[in-house]
Protein backbone atom coordinates (compact mmCIF):
# COMPACT_ATOMS: atom_id res chain seq x y z
CA UNK A 1 0.00 0.00 0.00
CA UNK A 2 1.49 3.34 -1.03
CA UNK A 3 1.58 6.19 1.44
CA UNK A 4 -0.23 9.33 0.30
CA UNK A 5 2.03 12.14 -0.86
CA UNK A 6 -0.23 15.05 0.07
CA UNK A 7 -0.05 17.20 3.16
CA UNK A 8 2.88 18.42 5.19
CA UNK A 9 4.55 15.12 5.99
CA UNK A 10 4.06 11.40 6.22
CA UNK A 11 3.30 9.01 8.97
CA UNK A 12 4.80 5.54 8.83
CA UNK A 13 3.03 2.80 10.72
CA UNK A 14 -0.51 4.21 10.88
CA UNK A 15 -2.65 1.59 9.16
CA UNK A 16 0.34 -0.59 8.15
CA UNK A 17 1.51 -1.72 11.57
CA UNK A 18 2.09 -5.33 10.51
CA UNK A 19 4.21 -4.43 7.48
CA UNK A 20 7.98 -3.94 7.74
CA UNK A 21 9.50 -0.55 6.99
CA UNK A 22 12.01 -1.07 4.20
CA UNK A 23 14.99 1.13 3.47
CA UNK A 24 17.83 1.16 0.99
CA UNK A 25 21.42 0.21 1.84
CA UNK A 26 24.21 0.62 -0.66
CA UNK A 27 27.13 -1.81 -0.74
CA UNK A 28 29.02 -1.45 2.55
CA UNK A 29 32.36 0.31 2.50
CA UNK A 30 35.49 -1.64 3.36
CA UNK A 31 38.82 -0.78 4.96
CA UNK A 32 41.86 -2.84 5.86
CA UNK A 33 45.18 -1.31 6.91
CA UNK A 34 45.66 2.16 8.39
CA UNK A 35 44.46 4.90 6.06
CA UNK A 36 42.47 8.09 5.71
CA UNK A 37 38.85 7.14 5.13
CA UNK A 38 37.06 8.53 2.11
CA UNK A 39 33.81 10.46 2.24
CA UNK A 40 32.18 7.59 0.32
CA UNK A 41 33.25 5.16 3.06
CA UNK A 42 31.72 7.41 5.74
CA UNK A 43 28.46 7.84 3.85
CA UNK A 44 28.09 4.14 2.97
CA UNK A 45 26.08 3.48 6.14
CA UNK A 46 28.14 0.38 6.97
CA UNK A 47 31.92 0.18 7.05
CA UNK A 48 33.47 -3.28 7.38
CA UNK A 49 36.98 -3.09 8.82
CA UNK A 50 39.31 -6.04 8.40
CA UNK A 51 42.72 -5.05 9.72
CA UNK A 52 43.65 -8.76 9.95
CA UNK A 53 46.00 -9.49 12.81
CA UNK A 54 47.47 -6.03 13.36
CA UNK A 55 45.94 -2.82 14.67
CA UNK A 56 44.79 -0.13 12.24
CA UNK A 57 44.15 3.61 12.56
CA UNK A 58 41.50 5.22 10.37
CA UNK A 59 41.70 8.99 10.00
CA UNK A 60 38.48 10.78 9.14
CA UNK A 61 38.42 12.79 5.92
CA UNK A 62 38.49 16.56 6.35
CA UNK A 63 35.22 18.33 6.97
CA UNK A 64 35.89 20.36 3.80
CA UNK A 65 35.89 17.11 1.78
CA UNK A 66 32.69 15.95 3.49
CA UNK A 67 30.90 19.24 2.89
CA UNK A 68 31.92 19.24 -0.77
CA UNK A 69 29.62 16.20 -1.06
CA UNK A 70 26.96 17.15 1.51
CA UNK A 71 26.30 20.61 0.07
CA UNK A 72 22.82 20.85 1.60
CA UNK A 73 23.83 19.93 5.15
CA UNK A 74 22.81 22.48 7.73
CA UNK A 75 23.72 22.74 11.40
CA UNK A 76 22.30 19.72 13.28
CA UNK A 77 22.13 17.57 10.12
CA UNK A 78 23.20 14.01 10.94
CA UNK A 79 24.07 10.70 9.36
CA UNK A 80 24.84 7.34 10.93
CA UNK A 81 27.59 4.84 10.18
CA UNK A 82 27.99 1.35 11.63
CA UNK A 83 31.65 0.36 11.92
CA UNK A 84 32.11 -3.40 12.13
CA UNK A 85 35.55 -4.80 12.95
CA UNK A 86 35.93 -8.34 11.63
CA UNK A 87 39.67 -8.40 12.34
CA UNK A 88 41.41 -11.15 14.28
CA UNK A 89 44.23 -11.30 16.78
CA UNK A 90 45.22 -7.76 17.78
CA UNK A 91 43.32 -6.09 14.91
CA UNK A 92 41.83 -3.27 16.98
CA UNK A 93 40.63 -0.23 14.98
CA UNK A 94 41.28 3.30 16.25
CA UNK A 95 39.52 6.35 14.81
CA UNK A 96 41.52 9.57 14.44
CA UNK A 97 40.20 13.05 13.74
CA UNK A 98 40.51 14.83 10.43
CA UNK A 99 40.53 18.63 10.17
CA UNK A 100 37.24 20.03 11.47
CA UNK A 101 36.16 16.92 13.41
CA UNK A 102 35.60 16.32 17.12
CA UNK A 103 35.31 12.75 18.41
CA UNK A 104 33.16 11.97 21.45
CA UNK A 105 33.26 8.50 23.00
CA UNK A 106 35.56 5.49 22.84
CA UNK A 107 37.54 5.83 19.59
CA UNK A 108 38.57 2.17 19.54
CA UNK A 109 36.63 -0.71 18.02
CA UNK A 110 37.88 -4.07 19.32
CA UNK A 111 38.02 -7.17 17.13
CA UNK A 112 34.72 -8.93 16.39
CA UNK A 113 32.65 -5.98 17.58
CA UNK A 114 30.84 -2.97 16.16
CA UNK A 115 30.16 0.65 17.05
CA UNK A 116 27.49 3.05 15.89
CA UNK A 117 28.91 6.39 14.78
CA UNK A 118 26.52 9.35 14.65
CA UNK A 119 27.95 12.29 12.74
CA UNK A 120 26.43 15.73 13.41
CA UNK A 121 27.16 19.06 11.79
CA UNK A 122 27.88 21.41 14.70
CA UNK A 123 29.05 24.58 12.94
CA UNK A 124 29.82 26.19 9.60
CA UNK A 125 32.97 24.08 9.17
CA UNK A 126 32.75 21.59 12.04
CA UNK A 127 31.28 18.14 12.62
CA UNK A 128 31.18 15.92 15.72
CA UNK A 129 31.24 12.13 15.63
CA UNK A 130 29.50 10.50 18.59
CA UNK A 131 30.70 6.95 19.09
CA UNK A 132 28.26 4.62 20.85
Amino acid sequence: MALPSVGGGRQVGDGNVSEPVLGVQSTPGAATSSATLTVAQLLSGILVADPSSSAASYTLPTVAALEAVLVNAKINSTFTLSLINIGTGSGIVTLLTGTGWTLVGDVTVPITSANTLICRKTGATTWTMYIA
